[in-house]
């Protein structure tokens, strides 16, 4: 993102964060302003992605998986063990999600501040280079990436935060885009992560589980993990489960585990 874009995206992050609960942000919804006191998608949820690093800053976290069956009272299990991943080169800050926004004076993503998103979010498309006739086995709807799919980061289109087709838009009136497959193997294949769905400009966009390159230290605000480990990940998520991923400091995921009835879980396992 060029300088004059991120200069825009932090005053609409400012001026965003400034609306009460009950405020309208042009034709979107009103923007949570803080943590919420329960998450229902949760209590009925069957798979859960649990991303835990050791603090805010840190770039290194660890992925767990976990599943129960359907029906009150079934216990979370884990599924497979847990295995290493990194996130953004600036740790974590509050995304928008199912847990709503954050609480004051902690930290908020905002666009390109090289941070990945903490709280709970659903999972979009699966997407990679495969031809779909490849990758059947998946569950959750894939796209092919091709050389006209991009990432659009310019919080002043109307199609910010979305994967688009180029040659399906009539009038592109975006400045700033990441041109997918040229990206490279990073984007051989990878799941969208559903933060900020609402697209509210400046807080964050286009946020992907993909694969790691050991190249880089982080990522731009994305999770990674080794391509084995991702596909087995993808292969297990099914859509009917209405999987989750979780993505937390470990001590804030200590703090919250109860009031949104989210699995105990052992650091040293």
């Amino acid at each position: 993102m060029n300088s004059s874009l991120r200069k825009f995206s932090i005053l609409l992050a400012l001026m965003l964060f400034g609306f009460s609960v009950g405020n309208a942000v042009g034709g979107l919804r009103a923007l949570p302003s803080k943590l919420r006191a329960a998450i229902p998608e949760i209590a009925s949820c069957q798979q859960l992605v649990i991303v835990l690093t050791t603090s805010w800053e840190d770039v290194d976290a660890t992925v767990r998986l976990y599943q129960r069956t359907a029906g009150i009272g079934s216990n979370w299990r884990r599924f497979g063990d847990p295995f290493p991943a990194v996130i953004g080169q600036r740790g974590l800050a509050w995304g928008i999600g199912l847990h709503g926004s954050s609480e004051p004076g902690e930290p908020r993503k905002s666009e390109g501040d090289k941070k990945a998103p903490a709280g709970v979010f659903r999972f979009g498309d699966v997407f990679g280079t495969a031809h779909p006739e490849q990758v059947r086995f998946f569950r959750l709807p894939y796209r092919q990436v091709t050389p006209s799919t991009e990432a659009i980061d310019d919080p002043r289109s109307k199609y910010y935060n979305q994967v688009v087709d180029r040659t399906t838009i009539t009038h592109p009136d975006w400045a700033s885009s990441e041109s997918m497959l040229q990206v490279g193997g990073r984007y051989r294949l990878g799941v969208i992560i559903q933060h900020n769905a609402e697209a509210y400009p400046g807080l964050g966009s286009c946020i992907f589980f993909h694969v790691w390159d050991p190249h880089y230290s982080g990522t731009t605000g994305c999770t990674a993990a080794a391509y084995s480990q991702l596909v087995r990940v993808l292969r297990w998520l099914d859509p009917r489960k209405k999987p989750l991923i979780v993505q937390l400091p470990a001590r804030e995921y200590e703090r919250l585990k109860q009031r949104w009835g989210l699995p105990s879980v052992s650091v040293r396992q």
